[in-house]
């Protein structure tokens, strides 16, 4: 995050705007709009100013900028050509800490004025950090377009009850899904359509219903797949979910992005493993889950990847199962599939591979006990997870099995995320290329002929393969 998004309020407060010009005037109309008190310094002015001015919308004083006009303002705008008095002017308001924008100049902006949704009381501000203004008003576009223009008067609607649902409903988590009942349903639609009797008539109906439900809650825990890392591969159901859940239970192949589309006020709880290294054991965390469903929260476990694809997700289901929990698994994308798709390398090809294998580079007792007869056949592709450790052995036995020793192998570290990187070889140059590249994030080891076929797609590919490929 490049700034720290808030909102000012700027009610009756005076602010300074410096250049008369056509952009000065669509700054002085959202700062009006947010009912500042508008000062203009400018010697000259265009048509649309000089109409705010007429109107007595604001102040405007017909000569050069000097250091006294900062005195008292909130504020300060710059949209001039002049790119001297758009220095001196970013200079002199930063050295007094008033909060300074010139507009098309981030490098003297103090701020960044986003491009706005306005939907009273509703606000919403999109801002690319000052790098690609027309994207933010793209995205602001899309997002008027997708929100109804009536919403404003559904947050207008729910603060006339705000305090009686307070009192009503003590339990933060209550209340919380008590409003997403109101916005979800029947309340909401009315509200909407502008029928507001109707609405608080269902709306007090509900809360009775919710003031003499005393049933205990009953919490669930959604085993949810986060992908090999990229938050835009989460499933739509896997969002739905992050964005209700009480707790996100995750693990260390969960992303930072995936774990920021969680509701903010969500508890996080960290159970990771790292290579030879269980931060907490799996029992416990089974019991962790099972505790946290009896208290009536909703669970979200987050796990790398799929659950049940070496996740030990069937394990923690056994558990929840056993009891007497309420438990949902969300699939998710599985890193060979996500990472072989960011590299290029199709898993099955008719020319090259009839057949894909998925194998984990460490069994239950933490050794490298494979198949290995199976693994080497020909026409295959072998996906190794957790295989960077044990990488000696486990080419060395492909090579005593009859894998060739020229076979294309790819290593992938964070894979579809912006730190992704890749180690591309055969078997017998893979291992001293891992350990000159010296990989330390999740990584994912693919083997066979389909690796030569992301050759089209990436230089890297090419140059690190042989020539025959």
């Amino acid at each position: 995050m490049q700034s720290f998004p808030l909102f000012l309020s700027l009610l009756d407060r005076r602010v300074l705007v410096v250049g008369g010009t056509d952009q000065a005037a669509r700054k002085v109309e959202l700062l009006l709009s947010a009912g500042a008190q508008v000062s203009l310094i400018a010697e000259t002015v265009t048509g649309e100013i000089a109409q705010l001015i007429a109107d007595a919308r604001i102040c405007w004083a017909g000569r050069t900028f000097d250091q006294a006009d900062l005195v008292g303002v909130a504020l300060v705008i710059v949209a001039t050509a002049d790119e001297a008095l758009q220095a001196r002017v970013s200079q002199l308001a930063q050295a007094q800490c008033v909060p300074v924008n010139v507009v098309d100049r981030p490098a003297l902006s103090s701020f960044i004025m986003p491009a706005i949704v306005d939907r009273g009381p509703i606000t919403i501000a999109i801002s690319t950090g000052g790098l690609a203004p027309a994207l933010a008003r793209k995205l602001r576009a899309e997002i008027e377009r997708a929100l109804p223009a009536a919403i404003g008067r559904l947050a207008r609607f729910a603060e006339i009850f705000r305090g009686q649902v307070r009192r009503t409903l003590g339990e933060p988590r209550a209340r919380r899904l008590f409003w997403d009942r109101v916005f979800d349903g029947r309340v909401g639609e009315l509200a909407l359509a502008g029928d507001e009797i109707a609405a608080r008539r269902e709306l007090i109906r509900l809360l009775d219903t919710a003031r003499s439900d005393r049933a205990p809650a009953q919490g669930m825990v959604h085993l949810v797949g986060a992908g090999p890392g990229d938050p835009d591969l989460l499933t739509l159901k896997a969002h739905r979910l992050l964005q209700r859940a009480d707790v996100v239970v995750y693990d260390r192949l969960v992303s930072p992005e995936v774990l920021g589309a969680a509701r903010r006020d969500a508890e996080r709880i960290f159970v990771g493993k790292r290579r030879g290294h269980h931060a907490v054991p799996q029992e416990e965390i089974n019991a962790r889950l099972v505790a946290l469903a009896r208290a009536g929260k909703s669970v979200v476990r987050l796990k790398g990847g799929d659950p049940f694809v070496f996740g030990r997700g069937g394990e923690e289901v056994e558990a929840l199962v056993d009891a007497g929990v309420a438990v949902e698994v969300v699939p998710g994308i599985t890193a060979a599939l996500g990472c072989a798709a960011s590299a290029g390398i199709p898993l099955t090809h008719r020319d090259h591979a009839q057949a894909c294998v998925f194998v984990t580079g460490h069994t239950r007792d933490g050794e490298t006990a494979l198949d290995w007869p199976m693994l080497a056949r020909p026409r295959q592709t072998v996906v190794i997870y957790m295989g960077i450790e044990g990488l000696p052995a486990i080419t060395r036995q492909l090579v005593q099995h009859g894998m060739p020793a020229s076979t294309p192998v790819a290593l992938i570290e964070n894979g579809t995320t912006e730190r992704e990187r890749r180690v591309v070889g055969t078997l017998a140059t893979i291992e001293r290329q891992a350990a000159r590249a010296q990989l330390q994030g999740p990584t994912l080891c693919v083997l066979g002929e389909v690796v030569a076929l992301a050759l089209v797609k990436d230089r890297d590919f090419r140059l690190a393969l042989p020539a025959r490929l």
